[in-house]
């Protein structure tokens, strides 16, 4: 069975790139979403293993409390794709980590692989270089 994606970025032509990567190396893209009211609806309605979540959405910089929600409270694995990885510097619980924009499309399927093996509890041996990770 192939994973299922949401992205949450408010940029369209960021999104729309990012889905046609995810969805030529195989992925099921669920939604892309905007701002965080919209990935709750969409996380209520379907069941996501992977949420790919950008810092500054439409409704503001709302993506760090939605990724903690997300991660700790859905059960969602989060990892943050932002201009601004300073902003999670310190980490945020119940998120894997943060991949810097811009990046490229080895970047991005080297760092989803990372974290779906993670959430299926498959050895990982260590994680891309473009990867930051969280405690």
């Amino acid at each position: 069975m192939t994973a299922r994606i949401l992205i949450i970025e408010d940029e369209a032509l960021v999104a729309m790139e990012l889905r046609f990567v995810l969805e030529d190396l195989g992925y099921d893209v669920v939604a892309t979403v905007a701002d965080a009211r919209s990935a709750r609806e969409v996380v209520r309605e379907t069941e996501i293993d992977l949420a790919l979540v950008d810092i500054h959405l439409s409704d503001g910089p709302t993506g760090v409390a939605l990724g903690r929600e997300l991660g700790q409270d859905l059960g969602v694995s989060v990892l943050f794709m932002t201009a601004n990885p300073g902003m999670v510097r310190e980490g945020v619980a119940g998120t894997i980590g943060v991949l810097s924009k811009p990046t490229d499309e080895r970047a991005v399927q080297k760092s989803v692989d990372y974290a779906l093996r993670r959430r299926q509890g498959q050895p990982v041996l260590y994680a891309p270089p473009e990867l930051q990770l969280f405690g």
